[in-house]
């Protein structure tokens, strides 16, 4: 058995991981797939590299309600998928070089434990005392009747597809089903979004999940509180079986998009091997310094918590670091609330307590909500539906929540990120800071002078 200082199972935020502070230590690193791991290759980045694209055809479309006479004549399917994976692609072997040439060892074939401490990595058993698990996560296929043999897509696959298609059915009300519906509608596709709820976007504020619903309504067909119960393929694609309070639909398109979910990876590592325990969600349990319940085993990402979120990865990278070089000071993640952002149109983001949650524990809050509409800049946007929602303590003023819909969400909520991961209160903010005018920024400061 081959020994090192420190393995780590996965090549997305785990090879991060990897820097010169760590550079003394003899290391493996295990990557079956490729190096970037799913926000690289076929998550976060790609995604959003056609988002771009999709806001200017977007843009162009609506155009005349400002007084530009613009159309759009079409998109370029495949110079906009070469822009985003010529880019991308050559990544990968660049990345293995590079560890490779910094003498760590690379292994290319999946791992599973074999023991506390031990992997086998196809023909080889390797071990360490310190063992970092970033394995992320795959896509959920769902159990629905006759989806064995009908072709269909998930986030993995959906983004390399050699042509536009007409139609697409995409399963699944979540933020993988917002972005692709939009990106496949503004480039011009018919596309159906069957949702299993009332709304599209759950988790959200109900005031963010009701208005982006009305927003995905006027650019493609919802079928919400909708089940699809069958699949069977058709010539020219897939027909989907739909089934709500009203009775059965089918709808028939080229491609079937499911976007359903994401599992964690730790089923294939054989984790229970080395007495690392899971959640029943599948997640390896980890503390607050990003160790499992095994001594000698951190996690981070997508194999340990429930967020999907890269940015709370990379956070949990740099803890776990500290902590292998540094085991008798450890340090903890100072997160309060993780923040997020859909990268659909219009923009959400948010952090914090939703007002439904808000009632449903109890806790005591303010809210103000103040709409783009009500500043300069949103009437410049002819801005009527946007707006930004804040919750606080009544005592206090203790931000408790944010929930924003409409253009720049995700940048326009950071300064109260900032804020409540910085204990500073909504009367700071209000008062003892000035907003550029007529920036966009004035909403955020409208809605925290009224709370």
């Amino acid at each position: 058995m081959r020994r090192y200082d420190v393995i780590v199972v996965g090549a997305g935020t785990g090879n991060m991981l990897l820097n010169d502070e760590l550079r003394h230590f003899r290391t493996a690193i295990v990557e079956p797939d490729r190096f970037g791991g799913t926000c690289l290759n076929r998550g976060c980045i790609p995604s959003k590299m056609f988002v771009v694209p999709a806001e200017i055809a977007t843009s162009a479309r609506q155009g005349r309600r400002l007084g530009v006479r613009s159309t759009v004549d079409g998109v370029d399917w495949p110079a906009i998928r070469e822009r985003v994976f010529g880019r991308i692609d050559p990544l990968h072997e660049a990345a293995v070089k590079h560890r490779e040439s910094q003498g760590i060892d690379v292994f290319t074939e999946p791992a599973r434990f074999v023991g506390p401490g031990e992997l086998q990595v196809g023909d080889e058993r390797i071990g360490a005392d310190r063992i970092v698990v970033a394995a992320g996560s795959r896509p959920v296929i769902p159990a629905i009747t006759g989806l064995a043999a009908v072709p269909y897509h998930t986030s993995d696959t959906i983004m390399r597809i050699d042509r536009l298609p007409k139609s697409m059915v995409v399963v699944g009300g979540g933020f993988i089903a917002a972005e692709m519906g939009f990106v496949f509608s503004a480039f011009g596709c018919d596309v159906t979004v069957v949702q299993r709820g009332p709304r599209l976007l759950m988790a959200e504020d109900d005031d963010v999940s009701a208005a982006f619903t009305r927003h995905a309504a006027g650019r493609h067909r919802l079928m919400l509180n909708s089940e699809v119960t069958r699949v069977d393929r058709v010539a020219g694609g897939v027909a989907v079986t739909v089934e709500d309070a009203n009775g059965t639909r089918l709808v028939e398109a080229e491609q079937l998009l499911l976007c359903v979910g994401r599992t964690p990876n730790t089923d294939l590592l054989d984790v229970r091997a080395a007495g690392l325990e899971i959640d029943r969600h599948g997640h390896l349990k980890v503390d607050e310094t990003g160790a499992t319940t095994m001594p000698g085993v951190w996690a981070l990402g997508d194999a340990a918590n429930h967020f999907q979120l890269k940015h709370l990865a990379n956070a949990e990278a740099r803890v776990v670091r500290h902590n292998l070089l540094h085991p008798g000071t450890p340090r903890r993640l100072p997160v309060l609330a993780a923040p997020h952002a859909v990268f659909s149109e219009p923009q959400v983001a948010s952090i914090g307590l939703t007002e439904q949650a808000a009632r449903e524990q109890g806790v005591e809050y303010r809210v103000s909500r103040r709409d783009y509409a009500e500043t300069a800049y949103g009437w410049a946007l002819e801005d009527t539906t946007s707006f930004v929602k804040i919750l606080a303590s009544p005592a206090g003023g203790r931000l408790l929540g944010a929930h924003l819909i409409g253009p720049h969400a995700a940048l326009l909520i950071q300064p109260l990120i900032q804020a409540m991961m910085l204990g500073q209160t909504a009367q700071q903010l209000a008062n003892e800071v000035l907003y550029i005018h007529p920036a966009l920024t004035e909403v955020v400061e409208q809605a925290l002078l009224a709370l």
